[in-house]
């Protein structure tokens, strides 16, 4: 197993458990409603872990109805093929779009650099959540990360050095991994992207516009 599938899986198993932070969650959820193909690998591991919690015996719950009304306050995380979807007038995954309450035009995007918009969704749990709109056929500048970065393509699509990403594609990136993603040519590509630590750029260009891409 490739070291891209071992990430992505780990990913999927830490979702599962209710481990992941809140962004990622959400990023989790959007990918689920873009990529069929992964929810019955969900939907297995969910299946496993009931089988053990089975297997372990009970112990005394403190508070009840405490624990139970906490529960009950979880929110719901549609994987289902008859999941509903999105309006139509918008290509936003359901989860995401349900958060944001916006399509991607209603949005407050801000220009980092020429090409490169962003707009900034928040922080939660020691993760920033972000929207990026790069121009068909712009690379972005060199970076690594002090930290990790999950990036969803939601529209459009790019490349960088672990291959070719599409819409529901999720690419995982840490402090070992230097890259240049290059949108893909003939249209614009918009990501969803969640980020634990900073980025660090590497090439001499990206440390020029570093200013920029601050704040």
């Amino acid at each position: 197993m490739d070291e891209r599938k071992q990430h992505f899986d780990s990913l999927l198993a830490a979702y599962v458990a209710g481990t992941l932070a809140e962004p990622a969650r959400l990023l989790v959820r959007s990918h689920l409603d873009l990529s069929p193909d992964n929810r019955e690998f969900v939907r297995d591991l969910e299946s496993a872990g009931g089988r053990m919690l089975e297997e372990i015996d009970p112990l005394p719950v403190a508070d009840r109805d405490a624990m139970l009304a906490a529960i009950m306050a979880l929110p719901a995380d549609p994987v289902d093929a008859d999941a509903p979807r999105a309006p139509r007038k918008t290509r936003l995954p359901v989860p995401l779009y349900d958060y944001l309450g916006k399509d991607f035009n209603e949005l407050p995007w801000k220009t980092r650099l020429p090409g490169l918009r962003e707009c900034r969704i928040g922080e939660e749990d020691g993760c920033v959540a972000s929207l990026l709109w790069i121009r068909a056929g712009m690379a972005m500048p060199t970076h690594t990360h002090h930290g990790t970065e999950l990036t969803l393509v939601l529209e459009g699509g790019f490349s960088d050095m672990d291959g070719h990403f599409v819409r529901g594609d999720v690419t995982y990136a840490d402090d070992d991994v230097d890259h240049r993603p290059v949108a893909d040519e003939g249209e614009d590509c918009i990501c969803f992207v969640v980020t634990e630590g900073s980025l660090r750029l590497t090439g001499p260009v990206g440390r020029f516009f570093a200013p920029f891409l601050r704040g």
